[in-house]
């Protein structure tokens, strides 16, 4: 994960994630950085718009919604049902879109 940390750092920064960046960046965190894991890493960003990945992603950044302690009507029910169901869609679309990302955690 400090891989992905450092990477993400220097795109907050504006910086090209590149070899040498982020082994800087994690030299500097106290980390011994693995010249192989730092090359695949940036191989594997090369390919990604980490913005668009970000974007893509709500679900981590979503706030947790407090249950409602009412029961639901007859007539909600039914709109209820279907709005678990689109929910259900979504982030089963969410997580296909992250499995790709998912490999680049190893």
């Amino acid at each position: 994960m400090e891989y992905i940390y450092a990477a993400m750092l220097l795109h907050k920064a504006g910086k090209e994630i590149n070899e040498e960046n982020l082994t800087q960046v994690l030299t500097a965190a106290g980390i011994n950085a693995d010249a192989v894991r730092v090359k695949a890493l940036v191989a594997s960003l090369a390919e990604v718009d980490i913005e668009e990945a970000i974007k893509s992603a709500p679900a981590m950044m979503a706030p947790v919604a407090a249950p409602t302690t009412q029961a639901p009507t007859e007539e909600a029910k039914p709109k209820e049902e279907e709005k678990k169901k689109k929910e259900e869609e979504e982030k089963a679309k969410e997580e296909a879109a992250l499995e790709g990302l998912g490999a680049l955690f190893g």
